[in-house]
């Protein structure tokens, strides 16, 4: 008995030893990419939406997309010449890879959405399923019609207070980049409501719609708004969502403290699933690019902090506030409809798609096609107060809370407010009322209320890419005496 009770000290004795080594010690390192198998299906995922958006939304040629759209990724498969893919011409779809043991990923143009995404089980058969949005067109026809609410360009005469040279000089330092990375493809600055700078890249023009990437999620804050400002939800008031996995009783989850201010800010404090390199393989990689439900990831994440204390970027949190408006509307087809009636057919954003999930749900964190003049009138709606041909389509309050900083931000930047960046602290060669849309890639829709202007980039931006939108603004203000 001596000599068990002689090792148990022992035992206990190395046990506390290991105890009080420092935690970075006893920290497991894991060096297997376990995720491979779906950064691949991803990867293909990416590259069937790309070309499908390339071919059919943005109306390029495959040899445009594999040199543009397709840059992006790492190791595209095929060429235009040919390779591991096929492009279903009459059926608007792509279907990518066959040859290995990866899925092969498709997707299918609708009409009205742009390109959706199948799942891995999914094939072409399944193309009467999806849905789509058959509304249409406004009436009239708005080469006719003059800007902004239609693309009539009436006058292109500078007004006497722009210098020409420098805003020539402006527009040379967006397109003239020091490297290949940074690709852009169309720049359009609106000074007091008229257009003084249109310039495309070869293979752009007007007409070109191309992915806005994040500048989705200012378009979602401004449909949110919308319910807001008509009494449908509120700021600070629980999201009172279903959430995933269920916890019996409801009152018993923390996430019901969550409100629509705190997703919005980012600052849901909801486990991060896409950040840490997990981007492309889980999270809301699996609904943009493999066919998951956009809804069902949103709402399966854990709290691991208090809501509104943490600053965390999060494509599920704008999600999970387009979930709520869904949600708040009652109705699946008034829901499709939203976005049309309520604002883009009201701006004269006739070029726009809003993609969904194959489950018809609105992908608002990314998946929007448009092109540089409809961005541009999104700003100016911003830039005017919210009024669009003497009615009012958001209030100011509403505008007022997209430029505050978010309050987990402070101290930080003070860079993000509601689904808009915001001049970071300590910049001071820009006016610090200025406030932008971002997107992956390169894409910005910058408003700056007290110059009256509107800065639209669109970029196919690949690699390291660092296009800063508040340069570009600093060179822009230079042309106004």
């Amino acid at each position: 008995m001596k000599t068990l009770h002689g090792a148990g000290m022992a035992l206990s004795a190395v046990l506390m030893s290991l105890l009080l080594l420092p935690h970075a010690v006893a920290q497991q390192s894991e060096q297997y990419d376990y995720w491979a198998p779906q950064r691949a299906m991803i990867q293909r995922g990416q590259q069937a939406i790309f070309m499908c958006n390339g071919l059919f939304t943005s109306e390029r040629t495959l040899e445009q997309v594999f040199a543009d759209e397709l840059a992006f990724l790492r190791e595209p498969i095929g060429t235009a010449a040919g390779g591991d893919y096929q492009v279903d011409w009459e059926r608007r779809a792509v279907e990518v890879g066959a040859a290995d043991g990866v899925p092969v990923m498709r997707a299918v143009f609708r009409d009205g959405i742009g390109c959706i995404i199948l799942a891995p089980d999914q094939t072409l058969a399944d193309i009467d399923t999806l849905p789509q949005l058959t509304l249409p067109a406004p009436p009239g026809d708005a080469a006719q019609i003059p800007w902004p609410d239609g693309d009539l360009i009436e006058s292109d005469e500078l007004p006497d207070n722009i210098n020409a040279t420098a805003l020539q000089a402006a527009s040379d330092w967006a397109f003239d980049r020091p490297t290949a990375e940074q690709n852009t493809i169309s720049l359009l600055v609106v000074y007091k409501g008229q257009i003084i700078v249109e310039r495309y890249a070869p293979g752009f023009d007007m007409s070109t719609r191309t992915r806005t990437w994040s500048t989705a999620k200012s378009i979602a804050s401004t449909l949110i708004g919308m319910t807001v400002d008509e009494g449908l939800l509120a700021l600070d008031e629980p999201l009172d969502l279903e959430w995933l996995p269920a916890v019996g009783s409801t009152d018993t989850d923390p996430r019901q403290n969550i409100t629509l201010r705190h997703v919005l800010n980012m600052s849901s404090g909801l486990e991060s699933v896409d950040n840490s390199g997990m981007e492309y393989a889980t999270g809301s990689g699996l609904s943009y690019w493999a066919g998951a439900s956009s809804v069902n990831g949103a709402l399966q994440r854990a709290l691991i902090r208090a809501p509104g204390t943490h600053w965390d970027y999060e494509n599920y949190d704008t999600l999970l506030g387009v979930y709520a408006m869904k949600r708040a509307l009652g109705d699946d087809q008034v829901y499709a409809e939203f976005p049309r009636r309520a604002l883009l057919d009201r701006i004269g954003m006739r070029n726009t798609l809003i993609s969904t999930d194959r489950f018809g749900d609105f992908v608002l964190s990314s998946q929007v096609y448009t092109n540089a003049r409809d961005l541009a009138r999104f700003g100016l709606l911003y830039l005017n107060g919210g009024m669009w041909n003497d009615q009012r389509l958001i209030s100011e309050e509403w505008i007022a809370f997209s430029r505050t900083p978010a309050p987990a931000t402070l101290g930080r930047g003070s860079q993000y407010g509601g689904q808009w960046w915001l001049v970071p602290e300590g910049r001071n060669d820009v006016p610090a009322d200025a406030y932008t849309t971002n997107g992956n890639r390169g894409q910005y829709t910058v408003v700056v209320p007290s110059h009256d202007l509107v800065i639209v980039r669109r970029g196919l931006d690949y690699g390291r890419q660092g296009f800063n939108p508040w340069d570009l603004t600093r060179e822009v203000i230079k042309a106004i005496d």
